[in-house]
């Protein structure tokens, strides 16, 4: 049975085809890292045809693929079926032929080597149809000084040594140990992060910081953060294959399994990286989603944090693409089928569809209970705020309430809203919502608008701010745009400094205006906060009938008084 023949065949003789298909034949001794004689018969192949010929070998010795290139350079298929592990090699070498050039293992033959994690790459010159020198690449141990990978060259085959099998098992041993040193505890998956910008060292470091918790929060143990400076993006990859490598060699002697670049990637970048780097790449906003995913528990959050997810996968389904459906053909629309790509796009598409459906319906559902809460005109308080602020703690602190609050981002998604007593027995309507955070995804802002909709019948805002943050200025610029992005920057606010707790009181920065510093844990302040949201509330209220009733449903307390948004 022949045996495929990777790369470009067209024009191949059948002599010509069945010399290659007879290097399958070849099997080197599992102690060798090749053989003379499958050398010999790769340069006569190669020299003959005047392009490139490799082949790649497992560590028993069996040849897995023979590829035909072009005169500079050859074109490795997929090997993602072969081993993934983030503490082993590949167990696969390359070995292939170099015409005429003398120069070894050049830049992308390294690339290659350190971004498919191979055993080793090998290149044997060709002159005058024979084998001459052959270089042999291989990753070493990390070491702070020096390149991570060694070439050595020697002047024939016949002359590399034996002892294949012991090197690289000793190879992979020394990789695994390091990694033990490095190892930490905990996390489902062990990541490194990367920044790639043009902005401020200071910006990236603040954002990099950002995404080390939405990692933690996400149980990624976080094992190095990596910022590049580059002047303008790669299209393809987002940066250059060099720097690719350099993260992939550190992952391998890290044990890392996967990275996360800060930048939201583009559907044919993150592909690309993934197929380069052989490792699982995500990008910040499909952390986030991940995230948001883990954490949805209400109905309404799990329809609306799939509809996100759905909407992010649908471009990046890799394919022939929507311009070469197959859809129908021929007469009578009768022709071969759809591709599974267009079946899972369809799917996805028919999935979302159902899905907006379904948050139509909970929406309309939300309205009418805004509907009722409006006739009642009981003032509605929003706690807004940067994610893991404080604003469940501050809700349970002020209610009573026993909401999950935790000390990570995006610890609660579901928005709740319990009862208040204000002073002189006002009754309002405290509400918290989700946590904002910089570059929100599109998607979740889409998903969640009905959640978001819920601010705009808010008479007053809490917005809390850990004051222990050293980014908490920005933070605080990061709600105010989003809020008016949202056309809401006109409804008042009570800037709350939270966390007063954890600085000393000689160290706490000064109350804003219009602000109280509290801590939510300590419930310090807590009284002056109740006093501020009373007047603020009270300044805003129509005169009221001394006969206006009040009611209750449930948790939630409703009264008739109208308000006015103050000016």
């Amino acid at each position: 049975m022949a045996q495929k023949i990777y790369g470009d065949t067209k024009g191949l003789a059948s002599n010509e085809r069945r010399a290659l298909e007879r290097l399958y034949r070849r099997r080197i001794p599992p102690q060798k890292l090749l053989t003379p004689e499958l050398c010999r018969a790769m340069c006569t192949i190669s020299s003959a045809l005047g392009r490139q010929v490799a082949v790649i070998a497992d560590r028993k010795g069996n040849v897995t693929h023979v590829i035909l290139g072009d005169r500079h350079s050859i074109y490795i298929p997929d090997l993602s079926y072969y081993r993934r592990s983030h503490d082993r090699l590949k167990g696969l070498r390359i070995i292939h032929t170099h015409l005429g050039n003398g120069k070894g293992l050049d830049h992308e033959d390294i690339t290659d080597m350190a971004l498919l994690r191979l055993d080793s790459m090998v290149a044997v010159d060709v002159v005058d149809g024979l084998p001459g020198r052959v270089y042999w690449g291989h990753l070493l141990p990390w070491t702070e000084q020096g390149e991570p990978y060694s070439i050595e060259t020697y002047r024939h085959p016949s002359a590399v040594p034996g002892g294949w099998d012991t090197f690289i098992t000793e190879t992979e041993l020394a990789i695994q140990k390091q990694q033990r040193v490095f190892k930490l505890k905990g996390g489902e998956e062990k990541a490194i992060l990367v920044h790639a910008g043009r902005g401020r060292r200071a910006d990236a470091e603040q954002s990099l910081a950002e995404l080390k918790e939405l990692a933690l929060s996400a149980n990624v143990e976080v094992l190095e953060t990596v910022y590049q400076r580059i002047n303008r993006y790669n299209p393809a990859h987002l940066l250059t294959k060099g720097k690719l490598k350099e993260i992939l060699i550190r992952a391998l002697y890290l044990g890392a399994t996967l990275v996360i670049f800060d930048q939201e990637l583009s559907p044919v970048q993150v592909n690309n990286i993934a197929k380069l780097m052989d490792l699982k790449v995500i990008d910040r906003t499909q952390l986030i989603l991940d995230i948001f995913a883990r954490r949805a528990r209400s109905r309404e959050g799990k329809i609306q944090v799939e509809l996100a997810q759905l909407r992010y996968l649908l471009p990046r389904l890799v394919g022939r693409g929507i311009a070469m459906s197959r859809l129908t053909g021929g007469i009578g629309g009768r022709g071969p089928g759809e591709t599974k790509l267009e079946v899972d796009r369809r799917r996805i598409k028919q999935r979302i569809t159902s899905l907006e459906r379904e948050l139509k319906a909970v929406a309309k559902a939300r309205l009418e209970r805004r509907k009722k809460r409006r006739k009642k005109a009981c003032p509605v308080i929003s706690i807004i705020g940067y994610t893991n602020a404080g604003k469940s703690t501050l809700l349970n602190a002020m209610t009573g309430s026993d909401v999950l609050s935790e000390d990570r981002l995006f610890a609660t998604l579901d928005p709740t809203t319990r009862g208040i007593r204000l002073e002189n027995g006002t009754k309002a309507l405290l509400s918290d919502t989700v946590g904002f955070i910089r570059h929100m995804p599109k998607g979740l802002r889409v998903a969640f608008r009905s959640t978001l909709e819920e601010l705009e019948d808010a008479a007053l805002f809490l917005h809390v701010v850990d004051m222990t943050s050293p980014y908490k200025q920005e933070e605080m610029a990061t709600v105010e745009t989003i809020l008016e992005e949202m056309g809401l920057s006109q409804v008042p606010r009570v800037v709350v400094m939270n966390k007063a707790d954890l600085v000393q009181k000689g160290q706490r920065p000064a109350a804003p205006k219009n602000g109280v510093i509290i801590s939510a844990v300590t419930k310090e302040g807590l009284g002056d906060l109740v006093s501020t949201v009373s007047k603020q509330i009270e300044g805003g209220r129509h005169s009221c009938n001394q006969s206006q009733a009040l009611s209750s449903s449930g948790d939630h307390i409703y009264c008739e008084d109208r308000l006015i948004p103050a000016a």
